[in-house]
């Protein structure tokens, strides 16, 4: 069948990208879905700095390539094999589908999937395939998903079924802003209620992490940002405290506020300084949380006996350390009841033809999350 995708060519486009348009809106050839794969009718897509970082050429992926890897949609058709799904199930899309086998998915920790990862850097789903032909020529999948598209092909693995009760605009940001910030929270972070937390980053994904302390029951929660408005809006949310990491006695305020720093710091800025400064703030004993995608030639100098004399705590958290089996369905539910309000976070509702303008305004931090309606 036919279907309409933003396809990127090439990485590294100049600014703004409603002019130079990194992506282009094309007709594309998708192939049915074969064993173990689901077809799905989009519904939702959210606009990610993961999304950004392709572009930009930060983080490099094979070209062309299908991007969008946050999304909601409804099941169309199902390949050989799969029996968990149907078609008229509702789903959010999953950017690391777990095979189940491996040792970490073994373990507990299907983030970490061997074969999604080999996956994901082929380009390819995690069976090997690719499912798009642009003229011929085979496109990458991005990480899986591809969900700048109104349709795609993809592993029963990188889908979960949800209620259809679940409006599916807001779905959509369960696939990675929520699965990142607030499993960066609850699940690396295991915060507990009436400790202080600080997240550093206030994007889509600092911002779900800021609600997930909310729902936690931490005590004083504080925003770091160097944008004003995004401290103001965390400020509206709930936090305490909203801080300027910019500011020269950033971090001695911190430790003021905190008597000594917090127990838990979560760096979702996607930046080494960010990180550094997260580090800085949190207390003897704590621990720090990097939920973000820097650079990867980016490097951290920390010193190196704090660690030790102040058994700190550094770890890293990719797609929250979540479950997404059974952590989307749990940040679902206190999504419809209110305890994570994410809708809060969608700052503006975009066709796909509006996609390249949509990434210039999150390029210049205008705007938190943006879902494509499909």
């Amino acid at each position: 069948m036919k279907a309409r995708i933003a396809l990127l060519r090439s990485m590294g486009a100049a600014r703004p990208y409603q002019d130079s348009k990194p992506l282009e809106i094309v007709e594309v050839d998708l192939d049915e879905p074969g064993a173990g794969e689901l077809r799905v009718r989009m519904a939702a897509a959210g606009l990610c700095h993961s999304d950004l970082s392709v572009i930009n050429g930060d983080r490099p992926r094979d070209m062309p390539v299908a991007l969008g890897h946050e999304a909601s949609g409804i099941v169309e058709a199902i390949g050989p094999g799969v029996s968990r799904f149907q078609p008229g199930d509702h789903v959010v899309l999953v950017f690391v589908p777990s095979c189940g086998h491996c040792v970490p998915c073994a373990s507990g920790r299907p983030a970490l999937c061997e074969p999604g990862a080999a996956a994901a850097a082929r380009g390819t789903l995690i069976g090997g395939e690719r499912r798009l032909r642009y003229r011929g020529e085979p496109i990458n999948h991005h990480i899986g998903v591809s969900a700048f598209s109104t349709h795609a092909v993809v592993s029963e693995n990188s889908c979960v079924k949800i209620d259809q009760s679940i409006p599916l605009d807001r779905a959509a940001l369960l696939g990675c802003a929520v699965l990142t910030g607030v499993g960066a929270v609850l699940n690396s972070g295991e915060l507990k209620m009436g400790q202080s937390c600080a997240v550093i980053g206030l994007g889509g994904v600092g911002l779900a992490g800021l609600l997930g302390a909310i729902a936690a029951g931490a005590e004083t929660i504080i925003a770091v940002d160097t944008a004003e408005h995004k401290r103001a809006l965390a400020l509206e949310l709930g936090a305490t405290h909203a801080i300027d990491p910019s500011a020269e006695n950033a971090v001695a305020e911190v430790r003021a506020l905190t008597g000594g720093g917090v127990d838990l710091a979560v760096e979702l800025a996607g930046a080494a300084p960010a990180l550094k400064f997260a580090y800085d703030i949190t207390r003897r004993g704590g621990t720090t949380v990097t939920g973000g995608l820097p650079n990867p030639k980016a490097e951290l100098s920390l010193p190196a006996v704090s660690l030790t004399v102040g058994e700190q705590t550094l770890k890293g958290s990719y797609v929250g350390s979540c479950v997404p089996v059974r952590d989307i369905p749990r940040f679902a539910a206190m999504m419809q009841t209110g305890k994570l309000p994410i809708e809060k976070l969608m700052t503006h509702r975009i066709s796909l033809d509006e996609i390249n303008e949509g990434f210039e305004r999150l390029a210049r931090g205008e705007a938190i999350r943006q879902v494509i309606v499909f």
